[in-house]
This record gives structure tokens, C-alpha cells and sequence, in this order.
């Protein structure tokens, strides 16, 4: 399902218009993203996703190429964790 997609069924469910819909979803992928930068908290829906900005430490790795060591820097990472009833949906039962 792409974006125009979820939106269309968005605006379905909700008996909302398709613009409505739009700037719903823009905005709430607007907040998540703040937030998510700030990374003083996370974002959770219960049951459905967490979203959480991690730190990753630095490490070595090699290059794939040429077996040589090469250092990457400590940084941020985005970290999405599904809920119970998301994981339930995805094993095929009803969520």
C-alpha cells in the first residue's frame, strides 16, 4: 500500500475527505519526526508501534571490497517497535 492508498482508506473509514486525510497523515508524520529528533521521549500508539530515536556507538567494520578496517562514527538511529496487536495482525490473526 503506498501513500495515496492509505489515504484513500483513511478517508473511507474516517468519513473524512481525502485532504482531510492527507494533512492528518502529513502531520502526524511531522510530529513523530520532531519528536523522534529531540529524543528526550518516545512516540507509542498501545498495541500498534513505538517510535524512539536511538544512539548507536562507534565501531569498526570493513569495507566489503577490500577486507580493510574502517571506523564509523558514534550517531543517532530511528527505532520503530511493533505492538501486541500489530505483531497479532501480522501472524494472520484478527486484530
Amino acid at each position: 500500500m503506498n501513500r495515496s492508498e492509505l489515504v484513500a482508506e483513511l478517508s473511507e473509514r474516517a468519513e473524512v475527505t481525502r485532504k482531510d486525510a492527507d494533512a492528518v497523515l502529513a502531520a502526524f508524520a511531522e510530529v513523530v519526526g520532531e519528536v523522534v529528533a529531540k529524543g528526550d521521549e518516545k512516540v507509542t500508539i498501545p498495541g500498534f508501534l513505538t517510535f524512539e530515536r536511538t544512539h548507536r556507538a562507534a565501531r569498526t567494520a570493513r569495507n566489503p571490497q577490500t577486507g580493510e578496517p574502517i571506523q564509523i562514527a558514534a550517531g543517532y538511529s530511528a527505532k520503530v517497535s511493533a505492538g501486541s496487536k500489530l505483531k497479532e495482525a501480522a501472524k494472520g490473526a484478527s486484530a
